[in-house]
């Protein structure tokens, strides 16, 4: 009676590219009563002013919402007013390698310029067409 051994191999990047798009949506939940999505709005375009910055603005200015691309990294982060002060982003990269990176620079982002204000971040992994 012999074994049959098989090499398991994870395809979860291969069922990505089949049923679509992946994308990690976040819940920034400030401690106190910042208005953070008015005040990481206000930052980022006072960090591009200065000539600095690796996020920029990539949509029209929409009062309830914002889409940001950052200068090296494919994909976008589009970021609305949720309930109760609380930041609802959603990051998107037709590159899986460049959507964990863009999540990383984000979230750098924020610990830097917000981390003493923040609550929690949570974050939900969506693959489009489940």
């Amino acid at each position: 009676m012999g074994l049959n051994k098989r090499r398991l191999t994870c395809d979860a990047g291969r069922r990505q590219r089949i049923k679509g798009q992946a994308m990690k949506m976040l819940e920034i939940v400030p401690s106190d009563r910042t208005h953070l999505y008015n005040a990481m709005i206000k930052k980022q375009a006072e960090i591009r002013r200065s000539g600095r910055g690796t996020f920029s603005r990539a949509s029209a200015g929409k009062r309830n919402a914002a889409r940001w691309t950052h200068v090296r990294y494919k994909g976008s982060i589009n970021l609305e007013p949720g309930p109760s002060e609380a930041v609802e982003a959603v990051i998107r990269s037709p590159d899986r390698g460049d959507e964990a990176r863009l999540l990383s620079s984000f979230l750098g982002w924020l610990d830097r310029h917000f981390g003493e204000h923040l609550l929690a971040v949570n974050i939900k992994y969506r693959h489009a067409g489940r």
